[in-house]
């Protein structure tokens, strides 16, 4: 837990809220805290334009300190069903920065479709956050640590609060992922309902010191803590190869008691796993402390903090001093420094990149790495560019041997201690036996750093031959956007916030987990199968209706029939989630046909239901479908699409039927069996159909309600088309086939009938 000193009033940890009028606190340099004290959310703009100003007044006595702020444009959530619906916020935090604080703020919208509802955030350092809200499983051989997350719930406030405070943060890339609870599953139709908008927004503000003191190796460096409140903040750099730093604290004293009372924080927080290493310095003697591989080529961060209860100063004096090796043209690394004794071979590999987040390393020289037991041979995977950490890393080794892939620095004594971790990070074991010869290791979002895989060979028994022994390993190792591309049921989306691109997969048919390999919910072909024939069978349905158009000659009515069976028919073929699909043409094409289809049959029957003169009828359809078209160019899938051609040919039907009416004097359509038998139970078919559909789908019942819907919307159709006209006579097929070459009626004989 990270604690945040200020004015003794607003010391909070991560797991604690704040209290109901929060307050904003920050240091300052000459020891007094700077308060800020809102009651409510600040105004975006103008109110912390304001408050950078309060900052600056806190700070301009002392220039030790530097504050920053940092905001991203608010975002509207989603319910989560994948990856895809964590709004992803990405910062960068400074070199130097002792204090971090999140501004967390949420709000909801006013309508009466507005509830309580709880914002999840997640946190991590380095790469975006890998979660798993919905408790799937992820594929075999993936290692994950678990995000640091934290909830926020919106209530009748409307809006609402909280801070995050880290000390002492790590520099670079930070990420923050936000998402509403699990997704209902029910399809909502676009425009026909309003649903609550719920917005987050986080801002960052830092303080960083300038001028850091360097630490520089094996010269003692003399500092003073002058008080409590104000810890002493000091950076060493790490040089590469170096295999240990021990640090060491000596001749401390309180004002002139040679009593020490001082802890050392070596190391930067890191979430979701932090490893800062603490060193309490009381009594009398030295006080020390050795870091086996720290990070090569960073700074380390070093605070030290007076444990003394009163404002007496602290001076000591501190030392550090590495143990190290280089690498020669021969690519063996030897040891560099008397106070230890190690060797490794340096393997160098080719980063080649292949597409957006999308590496490939290849081994140079070698197909296989040679590996023994005497030293550990090393292997870089250069993830350190940014935009790698969207990705997945996954790691394939083939021989019997120990190895371990950690981040910023690798594990040097492997073959003695079986222990993969660092100084600073935990790293993950690949363990090879004689029983097993190959392991595989798929780490999601991997940070940003250098990455290193250390393999020694597990020392046989003899330790003769122990020395002798030698392998080839094959290694494998490369980064894509998703795991096995999401496999057969999954879909990989690379997905973008403000220029940094990951990835993510978007599962069906049931399926579920990171990379759509939990199978606990998953469809059987056979249900898949069967899906897939109901959607696509129900729209024979309209065959009746067809029939029923061209024996009434509603030849044009009947040809957009077709046109909607069809397209419906391939539409729902192509668009099934699982194995049974069969697409004939693009799919994009086959939704905007089965689309205009659907709408341009609702449009035909209604102005044949209304009996305006042909000539116009005609003009109606056209000017219709044209206009129908480009409002779905526009937007496919809103509900005026549908509604704005039923009303309108709905107020052309009325006011057709009024003028029969008033012009027959009496009521129109006249007859009570066509309003009985036909009619009534149409429109009943018809708004049973739009109540399916636009209230009782799901994701779950979508197979079996769509199809109700195909069954109503047909047979309604078949209901509503009117009769023919009385002076057409039905098609008189056996008259014309019966006439053959025959004169059926010889118009020549009567020019010359004598009357």
């Amino acid at each position: 837990m990270v604690v945040v000193p200020c004015c003794g009033c607003c010391a909070h940890t991560l797991s604690q809220r704040p209290p109901p009028n929060p307050l904003l606190c920050l240091f300052d340099g000459g020891n007094q805290a700077c308060c800020l004290h809102h009651t409510g959310i600040l105004p975006h703009r103008e109110g912390f334009s304001l408050l950078l100003l309060l900052l600056l007044h806190c700070y301009i006595e002392n220039v030790m300190y530097v504050s920053e702020y940092f905001s991203q444009s608010a975002q509207k959530l989603s319910f989560y069903s994948w990856y895809g619906n964590a709004k992803l916020f990405h910062f960068r935090v400074p070199e130097d920065t002792i204090l971090l604080r999140w501004l967390l703020q949420a709000s909801r919208g006013k309508g009466p479709e507005c509830t309580s509802m709880q914002i999840t955030i997640h946190f991590r350092y380095g790469a975006p956050p890998v979660i798993n809200p919905l408790g799937t499983h992820f594929p075999s051989n993936t290692t994950i640590h678990p995000s640091y997350n934290q909830t926020i719930t919106v209530t009748a406030a409307l809006q609402n609060s909280t801070f995050v405070n880290i000390t002492n943060p790590a520099a670079g890339d930070w990420f923050i992922a936000a998402h509403l609870p699990e997704a209902a599953g029910k399809i909502e139709v676009k425009g026909f309902s309003s649903p609550c908008a719920y917005i987050f927004q986080p801002d960052m503000f830092v303080l960083r010191t300038i001028d850091v003191p360097v630490l520089e190796p094996d010269t003692p460096m003399q500092q003073t803590i002058v008080s409590p409140a104000r810890p002493l903040h000091v950076k060493i750099f790490i040089p590469e190869y170096t295999t240990m730093l021990h640090f060491e604290l000596r001749r401390c004293m309180v004002n002139v008691s040679m009593t020490c009372a001082v802890r050392v924080t070596l190391g930067s927080v890191t979430l979701p796993q932090s490893f800062q290493k603490m060193l309490n310095c009381t009594g009398r003697g030295r006080c020390s402390m050795t870091l086996d591989s720290p990070p090569w080529e960073k700074r380390l961060q070093i605070t030290a903090e007076s444990l003394s209860t009163t404002s007496a100063s602290v001076s000591f004096e501190m030392i550090a001093s590495f143990s190290g090796a280089w690498s020669d043209h021969e690519g063996y690394a030897q040891n560099a420094s008397t106070q230890g004794s190690s060797c490794l071979h340096n393997q160098p590999v080719i980063r080649e990149d292949l597409d957006v987040v999308s590496v490939r390393f290849r081994v140079i020289n070698e197909p296989s790495v040679p590996v023994q037991s005497e030293f550990p041979t090393l292997l870089l995977f250069n993830l350190n560019t940014g935009v790698d950490s969207g990705g997945t890393l996954m790691l394939n080794l083939n021989a019997s041997v120990a190895a371990c892939l950690s981040a910023a620095s690798p594990v040097l004594s492997l073959n003695s201690t079986h222990n993969c971790s660092t100084a600073f990070f935990q790293g993950y074991l690949l363990n090879v036996t004689m029983s097993s010869m190959e392991a595989t290791l798929i780490i999601p979002y991997p940070e940003t750093a250098n990455w290193f895989l250390s393999m020694q060979l597990n020392c046989p028994k003899n330790q003769g031959e122990c020395d002798k022994a030698k392998a080839k390993v094959t290694v494998s190792a490369y980064l894509s956007p998703c795991f096995d591309d999401c496999g057969t049921y999954g879909q990989c989306s690379l997905l973008r916030r403000h220029g940094y691109l990951y990835a993510g997969c978007s599962c069906k048919a049931g399926w579920g987990g990171w990379s759509c390999t939990d199978n606990t919910k998953a469809q059987s072909v056979g249900t898949q199968t069967l899906a897939t024939l109901l959607l696509t069978l129900s729209n024979l349905l309209f065959l009746p209706a067809i029939a029923i158009a061209v024996y009434r000659y509603y030849l044009v009515e009947a040809s957009v029939y077709i046109y909607t069976m069809f397209f419906s028919t391939f539409y729902h073929a192509c668009d099934q989630p699982g194995v049974a699909v069969m697409c004939i043409m693009d799919y994009d094409t086959l939704q905007y046909c089965d689309f205009l289809g659907s709408v341009v049959s609702i449009w035909v029957t209604i102005l044949c239901m209304s009996r305006v003169k042909k000539i116009l009828k005609y003009v109606l359809f056209v000017l219709g479908i044209l206009i129908i078209a480009m409002s779905l160019q526009l937007d496919r899938k809103g509900i005026w699409n549908m509604m704005g051609p039923c009303l309108f040919a709905l107020v052309i039907l009325a006011t057709a039927w009024v003028y029969l009416g008033v012009k027959r004097c009496h009521c129109y359509p006249s007859s009570w069996k066509r309003w009985v038998f036909y009619l009534l139970p149409g429109i009943t078919l018809a708004f049973v159909a739009i109540a399916v559909y636009a209230f009782m789908e799901t994701n779950d019942n979508y197979y079996y309600t769509h199809r109700i819907w195909h069954i109503l919307v047909a047979t309604s159709v078949a209901f509503l088309l009117p009769p023919q006209d009385k002076h057409k006579k039905p098609w008189a097929w056996p008259q014309k086939l019966i006439c053959r070459y025959q004169i059926c009626q010889n118009d020549r004989e009567e020019l010359y009938a004598v009357t």
